[in-house]
């Protein structure tokens, strides 16, 4: 496996700052906790002003990142309680309706569940963009790429067949999935498109990346689901395989997908309630966004170096934080200290 290495820190940031400044003034840390689906809902679900925020986080470590930086700066810059739920993606639309949740960070596209509890119920609104396009894919390493050029069109998958062959893939290549809850269309994609390949769960983006690792040490052709933004991109170079060509509608029968998956603007999910009686966490939420490459700076600490995501937001922040001054303060009141971002305002 190479070294372990950070990515490039820049030291100038405008965006999250801004969301902060928004708030006005910065209170003290109240603490911070992990919940469960048996926990009540948010005490903002119910109660204007209270100061515990619940944050879905899903498994995949990218996700993690955004809810660790954002958890971070709402408990140490706004004084929030911050809770935790780890939910499969669709279940975490549920407990947001409920009320269980109150946000969630990173959303890949569930237009069924958009429609049930935005469009219809209203209980659920938009929270705006995460800042990051995310896009899924097929891919092989690029070792196997530059060895076989033409493995990199879908349409030649089936001469590859005996290399992709794995004792799980019931004789024919096997097409490596995660999660059976991640967003996939690969076994209809499969079928539609006749090609001789099994889709086989890992059963986690975890275990999917032990495989691929694995793999690649030892110089293994494999062909695997996988997307972008992914810190592994970083440790395991990867290769796209061209699908057919993404159109409008193309994807609309699950049953029927016979093309590439979309580029995704990644998107925030809050609450109804809590969007109109959460106060100044509610309005950091909507406002916060940052880059791929932030967000896989903060992935790789938790991924490689090991660090928990509070542990690796906290040491973020703390690289990228500049003396600030909040909108209403004059020079002579002092600064403030918060993170500071390039870029277009949070708020």
């Amino acid at each position: 496996m190479p070294e372990t290495r950070t990515l490039p820190v820049r030291r100038t940031r405008r965006r999250i700052v801004a969301a902060l400044a928004a708030a006005s003034t910065l209170a003290v840390v109240t603490g911070c906790g992990a919940a469960d689906m048996t926990r009540q809902a948010s005490p903002y679900a119910a109660a204007q002003g209270s100061k515990t925020v619940t944050l879905s986080v899903q498994s995949w470590v990218g996700a993690q990142a955004n809810t660790a930086v954002a958890g971070y700066l709402l408990e140490h810059e706004l004084g929030y309680r911050v809770d935790t739920v780890q939910v499969d993606e669709v279940p975490a639309w549920d407990a947001l309706s409920q009320g269980r949740v109150d946000a969630i960070l990173e959303d890949w596209g569930h237009p069924e569940q958009q429609k049930r509890y935005v469009e219809d119920k209203k209980t659920i609104v938009g929270g705006g963009d995460l800042g990051v396009t995310g896009h899924i894919g097929w891919f092989v390493p690029t070792y196997f790429a530059k060895q076989h050029p033409d493995v990199t069109d879908w349409k030649n998958l089936g001469k590859y067949t005996d290399q992709l062959r794995t004792p799980e893939s019931r004789g024919k290549g096997q097409l490596m999935d995660g999660s059976p809850s991640y967003v996939t269309n690969d076994k209809a994609l499969v079928k539609n498109l006749k090609l001789d390949l099994e889709v086989v769960f890992a059963g986690s983006e975890a275990a999917q990346i032990t495989q691929i690792k694995q793999f690649a040490k030892e110089k293994k052709p494999f062909l695997t689901y996988w997307y972008k933004p992914q810190w592994l991109f970083e440790r395991v170079p990867m290769t796209e395989v061209k699908l057919p060509e993404y159109k409008e509608g193309c994807d609309a029968d699950p049953e029927k997908v016979a093309c590439a998956y979309p580029h995704t603007p990644l998107q925030k999910y809050l609450n109804a309630r809590f969007a109109d009686g959460g106060g100044k966490a509610a309005g950091f939420l909507k406002k916060f966004h940052w880059t791929v490459e932030e967000q896989n700076e903060v992935a790789l600490m938790i991924a490689e170096e090991k660090l928990s995501p509070q542990q690796a937001a906290k040491k973020w922040v703390e690289r990228n934080r500049v003396v600030v001054q909040l909108p209403g303060e004059s020079q002579d009141h002092g600064p403030v200290r918060g993170p500071l971002r390039h870029g277009e305002p949070l708020f």
